[in-house]
């Protein structure tokens, strides 16, 4: 049971998301598919939290610390020149930005881009969703091969 609840916590840290809890729920003695299944579900717990409240948290952080202001502007400046990839195909580009398992991408990022982008959570996350499991199934096909699955 340990090793799914610390696939399933891994799988929520953003930037870690799936290229980390997948192989490491393996390690700890998963089997792949219940590595991959804990740790799309891990994934995408955050997912409709991030688009409702993300938006609100930064604006309440910002007033709170310089600092925290300079990191929060930084992090919308980044998020932002993505979204602008995203943006041209609006549902079907987010899909395809969190398909992508690459480092900047994945449900979380994806997810503070819907809420920049103001699109609806119905339209948003199912794209994400869609988007995780198709970047889960290449993780687990480029570690553990193609015959695994």
């Amino acid at each position: 049971m340990k090793s799914y609840i610390i696939t399933f916590l891994i799988a929520m840290v953003p930037v870690a998301e799936l290229r980390a809890a997948i192989p490491l729920g393996v390690v700890q003695g998963l089997d792949v598919r219940e590595a991959l299944i804990t740790a799309l579900i891990g994934n995408l717990v955050p997912v409709p939290f991030v688009i409702l409240f993300i938006r609100r948290i930064f604006k309440w952080i910002r007033t709170k610390s310089r600092r925290l202001d300079r990191w929060i502007a930084r992090f919308d400046e980044k998020t932002m020149s993505k979204a602008n990839r995203v943006k041209k195909y609006e549902a079907f580009g987010l899909l395809l930005f969190v398909a992508i398992p690459l480092p900047g991408t994945g449900a979380w990022t994806g997810a503070a881009i819907a809420a920049m982008l103001d699109m609806r959570l119905k339209r948003a996350v199912p794209m994400i969703c869609l988007g995780v499991v198709i970047a889960g199934l290449i993780i687990t096909s480029i570690t553990y091969g193609f015959t695994l699955i």
